[in-house]
């Protein structure tokens, strides 16, 4: 980089710094304020974190590289502002008026203590397989490429800026809790749209114009029944993206990930009220819209530069990274290594904030439910440090199974989401929902999940004509994963059936039609016109996407 970008980007940690600084120097004296920022936050740090928290580097790697190897296939994944609206206007008074800290708290006041051990456990892996590994080895793919150093004093600049990456962001995430996740998410989500859509438009100019763009990746087949890269909706033989698979398979994913995940939830949770959790889920789902445009469609163009010759790309997922590097002018190339540099803390800070809570409220504080408010904060810094290095002991596994990183961030998380969407889902929608039928739901759905990631992982060797094969690995990962939502659907309407219900009284508030007239009140003076009409505004724009890209 030259050093107008350098400056550029130094003003940019500066600004950083000095959120943080300020963050820290606000009390934060029990477990309340260092988890859900004292439940004080307002529409714009909860949308602007929804949003920051999501757009990590399985988006600037990721779906960049996605979208230079496959096109518009993982473009469902990006269109679910819809189930985000869901989450503001469904789910938030239910999560309002459970008072609760994390997802699993909720569960246990739904069905058991059993569930809520079960669903921290699941979040956890989660975090692991997914968010840890993928957030630390993409940011080392990233910077290696951008700043073009091989190694460092004998080690490979990966894994140097990987774990450098990882300290700094934990250095002010432990200091500053929840709000510095917050606060900090006010300034990196401009700093991210601003530099993202710099590299669309030079791209595009670049390339030629949309058209250009679009010509050369409608003429490219990707599968043999003559699907192209431009094209949402695939063949049912697809053998990655069946349309048969993508639409239930992507919303089922969607739902467990902005309903029901620990990561994304807590944002909401953190709200002063349920204006402010709406509004700020209303915001999120609006900034939804932008990935598909600053990060899938940069992939596609880096495909076309490629195949014309302008730029040269080593492999799908430094699409991105290398965009930056070939194209930017001076000032912006540092701009755009700003916003890497934030959407990577961000999602780092969410996760470690999340694991911290779950680890803490769900596990330590059942054990030791005395614990001063200190001791939790303190108990939950040390969760996270052996959260991140379980994550990067998972790098080498996730790399040996050799997808494009946000194809294997969708694949694991077909993996974990049906169980978690199922029970939450019967859980909220009727009363008649036993509480063994969650437990054993969670159980069911996180076994056959992980089973199959287990034999993806050890069986390479495996025959085909195994039984084992057959039943966990032949199907598409998709269809998998809707036929997981639907055995623990059945399964859990089966034990409803012959066990007993929960005390209406005990989960009144809960689950459908169970709220007061005066909870209902509080909730309908919670929004007005213009919240419909912004809702209404995103859902047509999703349509008309869907009906561009058919």
């Amino acid at each position: 980089m030259a050093t107008l970008d350098w400056i550029v980007l130094g003003l940019f940690c500066l600004g950083l710094v000095g959120i943080i600084i300020w963050v820290t120097r606000l009390k934060t004296e029990t477990s309340t304020d260092y988890f859900l920022a004292g439940r004080d936050a307002t529409w714009l740090a909860i949308g602007s974190s929804i949003f920051a928290s999501n757009i990590g580097s399985e988006h600037l790697v990721g779906l960049a590289g996605a979208g230079a190897s496959s096109g518009m296939a993982m473009a469902h994944w990006e269109m679910h502002g819809w189930i985000i609206l869901i989450l503001g206007w469904f789910f938030v008074p239910f999560y309002a008026r459970s008072g609760v800290f994390t997802m699993p708290e909720f569960l246990e006041k739904r069905y058991t203590k059993g569930s809520r051990s079960v669903l921290s456990i699941i979040s956890l892996v989660s975090y692991v397989f997914t968010k840890v590994a993928v957030t630390v080895y993409a940011g080392g793919i990233v910077f290696k490429q951008v700043f073009g150093i091989e190694s460092m004093f004998g080690i490979d600049f990966f894994w140097i800026s990987a774990v450098g990456l990882v300290v700094l962001t934990g250095i002010y995430t432990t200091l500053g809790g929840m709000k510095a996740v917050l606060y900090t998410s006010v300034l990196q989500t401009p700093v991210l749209l601003i530099g993202s859509l710099a590299v669309l438009v030079i791209g595009l100019i670049k390339l030629g114009g949309w058209s250009e763009m679009m010509e050369i990746c409608r003429a490219v087949p990707v599968n043999a029944d003559g699907n192209t890269m431009t094209e949402l909706m695939r063949s049912a033989r697809d053998p990655e993206y069946p349309w048969t698979g993508v639409i239930l398979g992507s919303a089922i994913i969607g739902f467990w990930y902005w309903c029901t995940d620990q990561y994304i939830v807590q944002r909401v949770l953190s709200g002063r009220n349920q204006k402010e959790s709406r509004r700020g889920a209303i915001l999120g789902a609006a900034f939804k819209l932008s990935p598909v445009f600053i990060f899938l469609i940069p992939g596609m163009i880096a495909y076309a530069l490629n195949y014309k010759g302008v730029i040269t790309l080593p492999d799908s997922d430094s699409a991105f990274a290398v965009l930056v590097k070939e194209l930017l002018p001076l000032g912006f190339k540092g701009l755009v290594v700003g916003g890497l540099l934030a959407a990577l803390m961000s999602s780092l800070a969410s996760l470690f904030n999340s694991s911290a809570t779950l680890f803490t409220v769900d596990f330590y504080q059942k054990f030791k439910p005395q614990a001063p408010e200190k001791e939790l904060v303190r108990v939950g810094r040390i969760a996270t440090v052996a959260v991140v290095v379980l994550g990067i002991l998972w790098i080498p596994v996730m790399k040996g199974l050799g997808k494009v990183l946000y194809a294997y961030l969708q694949d694991v998380q077909s993996l974990l989401a049906p169980g978690i969407a199922a029970v939450f889902l019967l859980g909220i929608a009727s009363k008649k929902t036993t509480p063994k039928a969650g437990f054993i739901g969670l159980v069911t759905g996180f076994f056959l999940g992980m089973t199959r990631l287990g034999f993806k992982v050890l069986g390479s060797g495996m025959s085909h004509d195994s039984i084992f094969y057959k039943v966990f690995l032949q199907a598409n990962w998709l269809h998998y994963e809707i036929i997981i939502f639907f055995i623990v659907i059945a399964l859990m309407i089966v034990v409803s059936m012959l066990t007993p219900r929960a005390d209406p009284v005990a989960i009144r508030g809960l689950y459908v039609g169970s709220a007061t007239a005066e909870e209902k009140a509080i909730t309908r003076a919670s929004w007005n016109n213009w919240d419909l009409l912004i809702s209404g505004i995103i859902i047509a724009v999703i349509i008309a996407f869907y009906i561009y890209f058919w």
